[in-house]
């Protein structure tokens, strides 16, 4: 009786041994705001659970290769996935490390990076739940891209995970059974603008008897499709566009700011109807010239004089 006990056991445990299948679920990737004028990249993570079961009283190796293809956005090369709003992209990349020098590839896609490799071992219950990061960056100085909200969206056709019992360690040629996992990459790109100026140097004059021109400058930068307006101010003295003040003590140089090489249409701000300059943001330094120029007039004492004139965007 006790020979045929154990040889019904023995006869069981090969049933115990099970084939491993593993589910994977994703969280999405959010970047949040991104600044695209100011120059430098945005970071963000994702996280990928893994759930395996499998053999019992064993501990198997369970290689994973979690491939992730372009998505819906698709990649404008092998460095750059991308995110679409309408017909305007943001560029982007996936990375398996927090140091982004391994790009997050796939057996599936037409570029040269792979997908990483991920082992884990089953307990000796046959389960295993566990998980691994997904780092993403979106490039800075993408002023191009319009603002608005940019999305990428991964079906379990876009992320080709393959694993099976396994002690390889390369995902080169995998083989095994196929999964996928559902998450999205998104991020928002405001409307925004930078500014910067050159000076209007009228230089070094005798008397002012003829008309002296200079010419400075305003620079715009703003992200594309988005309207903007520059005004000058009238300087210390607040003084009309043709008539701004630079001044040594109580001595003044009258002068004025313009919009045009002929000094006929004057620079001003709203308080001067129709004398501010607009544009439209590409995503590229827009330089606006600015006219400058003293007319003939008494000529002051010698010195230097000097104004500061306020340069406002509005957006």
């Amino acid at each position: 009786m006790l020979r045929a006990i154990g040889f019904l056991l023995f006869s069981l445990l090969p049933s115990l041994c099970l084939a491993q299948s593993c589910s994977f679920t994703a969280t999405n990737m959010s970047f949040g705001a991104v600044d695209t004028l100011g120059g430098g990249a945005v970071n963000s993570t994702a996280t990928i659970n893994i759930s395996c079961t499998g053999a019992l009283l064993t501990s198997p190796r369970i290689l994973i290769c979690p491939g992730i293809d372009a998505g819906s956005g698709g990649a404008s090369s092998a460095a750059a996935r991308q995110m679409l709003n309408g017909a305007s992209s943001l560029n982007y990349q996936l990375y398996a490390d927090s140091g982004h020098s391994l790009i997050w590839g796939s057996n599936n896609w037409p570029y040269p990076a792979l997908p990483p490799v991920f082992a884990t071992n089953l307990n000796i219950l046959g389960f295993v739940n566990t998980s691994t990061t997904l780092y993403g960056s979106v490039f800075g100085g993408q002023g191009a891209a319009a603002p608005g909200s940019f999305v990428s969206n991964f079906t379990t056709a876009d992320t080709y995970f393959i694993y099976r019992y396994s002690t390889d360690t390369s995902c080169a040629t995998p083989s095994g059974t196929l999964a996928g996992v559902t998450f999205n990459v998104n991020a928002s790109v405001a409307a925004n603008c930078l500014v910067s100026v050159g000076n209007v140097d009228f230089g070094t004059r005798g008397v002012l008897s003829a008309n002296v021109d200079a010419t400075g400058s305003v620079t715009a930068t703003c992200t594309a499709g988005t309207t903007y307006t520059i005004s000058l101010g009238g300087g210390l003295a607040n003084a009309a566009p043709t008539a701004r003040k630079m001044s040594k003590a109580a001595e003044t140089v009258t002068y004025g700011l313009y919009k045009d090489t002929n000094r006929s249409q004057p620079w001003g701000d709203a308080t001067t109807p129709g004398s501010t300059v607009a544009g439209t943001g590409t995503g590229a330094a827009q330089v606006l010239t600015v006219y400058g120029r003293v007319p003939p007039q008494t000529t002051p004492t010698p010195g230097t004089y000097t104004d500061t004139v306020v340069v406002t965007l509005t957006y």
